[in-house]
């Protein structure tokens, strides 16, 4: 890969030699644990000081996308799957967001749908009300991580207009004033079968499947949701203390 920075552009130096190195890490040539060019190297080759190469590498260390050791060299982490405990019950965002973690949305759509039977009851609504369905494709540098669909209580007042960009407990709490405080979760693994073309990968491999009944602080019910998780992506640590 040819490394080269434009000096005549008015993005800052380090911004360039951010996204410069974040080729470098995608690319066949250093993804799987090559060492980078070294720090004095690079300096040269792009006609910058050290220190602007350093401001760069110090963030993608933070984000876990570069490994430095001292009198070694730098390369590029080994990719780990994102995890999660059993404490945390909010929302994906805000769970890979306390890793340093950055997911975005890559497919998000709200509609009206009739309820199945399981919804109706955990909701105790009569059957042909309509409920919001919201269904997000969630990943980390365009590649999918989990699939989620979330279906809301009409009580609340949610409509698919809403601003589902944001993280959605907070979106919650901020437009309807409603806290999720406690959730009953069933975990289930399975093979991907037709959610494997949502999530980018072979009907044949395994899926982690998390269901969520979600509630306030009067127990009344909000949301029910089931995500759908490419196994190779992530993983469910359990914490687990002797009393």
């Amino acid at each position: 890969m040819k490394l080269h920075i434009d000096h005549q552009k008015k993005v800052p130096l380090h911004i360039q030699v951010e996204e410069l190195m974040r080729k470098l890490i995608a690319s066949p040539e250093f993804r799987n644990g090559e060492f980078l060019p070294k720090e004095v190297e690079l300096a040269n080759r792009l006609g910058v000081s050290r220190n602007t190469i350093r401001q760069a590498t110090n963030k993608l260390e933070y984000e876990g996308l570069l490994l430095r050791k001292k009198g070694v060299g730098t390369k590029v982490a080994e990719k780990k799957p994102l995890s999660t405990g059993l404490d945390h019950w909010y929302s994906f965002t805000q769970e890979m967001r306390e890793r340093g973690i950055q997911v975005e949305n890559i497919s998000i759509k709200a509609e009206y749908v009739k309820a199945d039977e399981k919804i109706l009851r955990f909701f105790n609504i009569r059957e042909g009300k309509p409920v919001v369905k919201l269904a997000k494709l969630k990943g980390s540098a365009g590649d999918p991580i989990v699939y989620f669909e979330s279906y809301f209580h009409p009580r609340i007042g949610v409509v698919p207009e809403d601003n589902f960009s944001k993280p959605l407990y907070t979106m919650l709490e901020d437009k309807f004033g409603v806290l999720v405080v406690r959730s009953n979760e069933n975990i289930s693994a399975a093979l991907a079968g037709p959610m494997g073309k949502k999530l980018g990968i072979s009907a044949n491999d395994p899926i982690l499947i998390r269901e969520r009944f979600v509630y306030d602080p009067g127990n009344r019910p909000i949301e029910y949701n089931i995500g759908y998780y490419r196994a190779d992506k992530f993983t469910y640590s359990i914490d687990i203390k002797k009393t």
